[in-house]
């Protein structure tokens, strides 16, 4: 079976598209969800230090 040289240049674009948009999408969310979690602490930090301050 015979491949055309062009088709490896093809298809190493279109994976390299691909690659691309899915780190794109997951770096996006990554940084999402991080300052999601870094909110989330803050408020349990601060409802910490409110309990704390109720027990004194």
């Amino acid at each position: 079976m015979y491949i055309d040289p062009n088709v490896g240049g093809i298809l190493f674009g279109a994976l390299a598209a691909v690659f691309t948009a899915i780190v794109s999408i997951f770096l996006v969310f990554a940084g999402k969800i991080r300052s999601g979690a870094a909110r989330l602490r803050r408020k349990l930090r601060k409802e910490d230090a409110q309990s704390g301050e109720e027990n004194k």
